[in-house]
């Protein structure tokens, strides 16, 4: 389990970046596993979740999960009538009081968002293709049409995978580029057709350029800290056919 400083300051939140310890799955899902779209035994993931909930004191109808695809949707959830499980999205904005609201990550950055001004709460899941097309900026400007001004805004970037090891190909190395030449800068050439690519510094600019300077990052890689983390690009080193998931919750009380 793992914390932001900025956000434990707040007395009416609970948060965690939970890791893989401490649940009840089995095999490559050891152990809290709470991705309910990996084949894990469905009834371990929901006892995972169960477990999750109690340990960030919320009911475990009102922990919310999404269908997440690395899209640039957000779900905004402003009253109890509003909250809905398993909606398909990428980043989750809550103005209710005790809802537990989640991100699934495995490699991934889960990102926590926090307006103490006007109480409003988010997470947002952001991989390279969220990241890439927008995410983040969908995210925040929601935050903005509910009266959030930037320079308010809390965010804190969980554990995701390290740019050590994240090999990517060039036409991965060119979706970028071809967005912006600037992009470059978050790729180290390792030869022609292979590079490494830093997600969190990208993730990190795109905030930056919103003008939003209360960031932390939990600085920690997925993919070396197997008893840790889930990692989908350990799993396909592996050769496994499957990964579990860790989960990231913020709650307002």
């Amino acid at each position: 389990m793992f914390y932001s400083e900025k956000l434990k300051k707040f007395q009416n939140l609970k948060h965690c970046f939970f890791s893989r310890k401490n649940g009840v799955s089995k095999g490559y899902y050891e152990s809290l596993n709470c991705g309910l779209g990996s084949r894990d035994i469905k009834k371990n993931v929901l006892k995972n979740l169960e477990l999750v909930s109690n340990k960030i004191n919320c009911n475990k109808e009102s922990l919310i999960t999404l269908n997440q695809r690395h899209s640039t949707d957000v779900i905004y959830f402003e009253k109890k009538e509003d909250v809905k499980n398993r909606l398909y999205g990428d980043a989750i904005i809550c103005k209710e009081k005790n809802i537990g609201i989640s991100i699934l990550a495995a490699d991934c950055a889960p990102i926590l968002f926090y307006d103490p001004i006007n109480k409003i709460i988010g997470c947002a899941h952001s991989g390279w293709k969220g990241a890439l097309h927008g995410i983040i900026e969908n995210t925040v400007k929601k935050f903005n049409d509910l009266g959030t001004k930037n320079e308010n805004l809390i965010i804190a970037i969980g554990p995701c995978i390290n740019k050590n090891n994240y090999e990517v190909k060039k036409n991965f190395f060119n979706n970028f580029i071809s967005k912006d030449k600037k992009n470059e800068s978050f790729f180290d050439k390792i030869d022609e057709e292979n590079f490494r690519f830093d997600l969190r510094g990208f993730i990190n600019n795109r905030i930056s350029n919103l003008d939003i300077q209360n960031v932390e990052n939990i600085e920690i890689d997925t993919f070396e800290q197997k008893e840790f983390f889930f990692s989908y690009r350990r799993s396909c080193l592996e050769k496994q056919d499957d990964y579990g998931r860790c989960i990231s919750v913020i709650l307002m009380t």
